[in-house]
């Protein structure tokens, strides 16, 4: 081979070096996220290994999750949004109702789509379009004292039936001032549905004539049977906890001494609720109570939130790129861990393995068993949730009854559902 034709081929592979890497530049891009501390910690360890991996820098922009919606909502509105952004999964109707909000995550090369579920994929998509990848399933389920049922000697119940007997026998041995039970504001929302969930298999939206499902008999019946929770004594009233300024569960002298005995909350926030109990207190979750009946658990599960890229990004492959990494790809998973809950891609539950709380595990297991109907995003829509709250505090203050609650609620939600027509 003469010199010439080595040097043709060497300026030949040159050439196409530099082609290769012109086609991948490197870019200079922004995401933004709420967290606590150790979230965002772990993510700016993430950002800088899947930039250094993939030849990018990636500027975060971080808070808590007081104010993040009003702040991504004006720079939604002012195409200043950052090239990845977090986004709380009932938020992609307001965001993007007709598909059209962020990029479509299918048309992006660098993401395998390959680690997430067809329904996870649904979940993140609007009008057929992805608009944002599932980080993490998160589903409610019951945390109960062990320790106050094992001090009654009754059996940490599996049943709202054997919830009531059980209320019963723990105030006859423990005290009047004993609760197996908590419920107010969403969560008093959340197993009200639940159980009309349970009743009728279907979730609160049908997403095929975009208005509520349920009947408003369907629906009294569920305030019905949380009045009953009330009466019976399983639980304090919303009357109650206004009075003593709704403060928080885990912040509850009561919760932490077991007089309060259960609750429905998230199962990756096992922690925030076994962290304040007393030395000697035990919790543990406890999967789904289901009603008489049933025709399903009645399970709510849905993406915790979304990764999406703006649709505005001049680098969305870039973007993609560090996607892919932080969900998909060794450097990006073991940064996050289980930052943001149990990882919904294959790749990085399979990498994760077993680290992480067992009981949030545990919790997220019984989540993911569970069937139930597919839970519109709708549900958490800030309008929405208004009416049925503010309705719910109506019921409970004794201005409506429970038929007439629901026939409130029903009208007020598809008003604010015939918006998005």
């Amino acid at each position: 081979m003469t010199k010439r034709r080595i040097s043709n081929i060497l300026a030949g592979t040159a050439l196409g070096v530099i082609g290769f890497a012109s086609a991948a530049p490197a870019a200079e891009l922004r995401m933004s996220w709420w967290g606590g501390e150790s979230r965002h910690v772990a993510t700016q360890k993430a950002l800088e290994a899947c930039g250094a991996k993939h030849g990018h820098t990636v500027k975060g922009e971080f808070t808590g999750f007081d104010g993040y919606l009003e702040k991504l909502t004006t720079q939604m509105a002012g195409q200043t949004e950052a090239d990845i952004v977090q986004v709380n999964w009932p938020w992609l109707p307001l965001f993007s109702k007709d598909g059209d909000g962020f990029a479509d995550l299918r048309t992006l090369k660098a993401i395998d789509l390959s680690n997430w579920s067809e329904a996870d994929l649904a979940s993140g998509s609007m009008n057929g379009v992805l608009q944002g990848l599932s980080v993490s399933t998160t589903g409610r389920v019951f945390f109960f004292n062990t320790t106050t049922f094992e001090k009654a000697g009754v059996a940490v119940p599996k049943t709202w039936d054997e919830l009531f007997a059980a209320t019963k026998t723990i105030k006859e041995k423990l005290g009047k001032d004993y609760y197996t039970f908590n419920a107010v504001k969403e969560t008093a929302q959340l197993v009200t549905t639940l159980v009309v969930a349970q009743k009728t298999g279907k979730d609160m939206v049908d997403p095929k004539t975009n208005r509520v499902a349920w009947t408003a008999d369907e629906l009294a019946d569920g305030i019905t049977f949380l009045g009953k929770l009330v009466e019976d004594g399983v639980m304090r009233s919303q009357k109650e906890e206004a009075a003593d300024g709704n403060v928080n569960l885990f912040e509850k002298p009561e919760w932490a001494e077991g007089k309060i005995a259960g609750s429905y909350e998230w199962d990756s926030t096992f922690g925030k609720y076994a962290d304040p109990l007393k030395e000697g207190q035990v919790l543990k979750p406890a999967g789904i109570l289901k009603i008489e009946g049933a025709v399903t658990d009645g399970v709510y599960r849905k993406p915790s939130m979304v990764f999406s890229i703006s649709k505005h990004s001049k680098n969305q492959e870039a973007a993609a790129q560090i996607v892919n990494c932080l969900l998909n790809e060794p450097e990006g998973i073991d940064a996050l861990g289980t930052t943001r809950g149990i990882p919904a891609s294959k790749a990085a539950t399979a990498r994760l393995g077993q680290t992480g709380e067992p009981e949030v595990r545990e919790a997220n297991a019984m989540v993911m068993a569970a069937s139930g109907p597919s839970v519109s995003p709708f549900n958490e829509n800030p309008e929405i949730r208004s009416v049925f709250l503010d309705t719910l505090e109506e019921y409970a203050y004794g201005q409506l009854d429970a038929k007439a609650a629901a026939e409130q609620i029903v009208d007020g939600t598809n008003d604010v559902l015939a918006k998005f027509d």
